[in-house]
């Protein structure tokens, strides 16, 4: 399963809303990117904590998807916390979601969230656990 495929699922799932692409997947990471629009700005042009709080969230969404090895939409956050580190300002916002733990329900990931080609200087980071639908 590949990028392709996640993006293919979500538009259908969530058709007209924009957001976030996943640009590589695999069985313990994902990278999301997401244009910014000035709707994510906040005074001083600071891309806004929820947007980088939603990207956090699709990079752990996706990031699920490579651990089982398939798009399951109802795959649902269970907790999700995050740091900001400093203020968020670029054309194009990224995250990268690594897997610290697998059980039968729970995912757990840590992400870094950063603008433009800058990943050594993200402005936040996160840590939460996606939970599978029971069977």
């Amino acid at each position: 399963m590949g990028p392709e495929e996640i993006n293919s699922a979500v538009r259908e799932a969530f058709a007209g809303a924009p957001g976030a692409l996943c640009t590589a997947v695999g069985r313990d990471f994902a990278v999301v990117q997401l244009d910014v629009v000035p709707s994510m700005a906040r005074p001083g042009r600071a891309v806004s904590g929820p947007s980088q709080f939603s990207i956090a969230d699709a990079a752990l969404w996706f990031l699920t998807f490579g651990v089982i090895g398939r798009v399951e939409l109802m795959a649902v956050t269970s907790h999700l916390d995050i740091s900001f580190l400093r203020p968020a300002a670029g054309e194009t916002l990224s995250a990268r979601a690594e897997l610290l733990s697998a059980g039968s329900r729970n995912i757990v990931g840590s992400v870094k969230v950063w603008c433009d080609d800058r990943e050594d200087a993200p402005c936040s980071v996160a840590k939460g656990t996606y939970v599978l639908p029971r069977t």
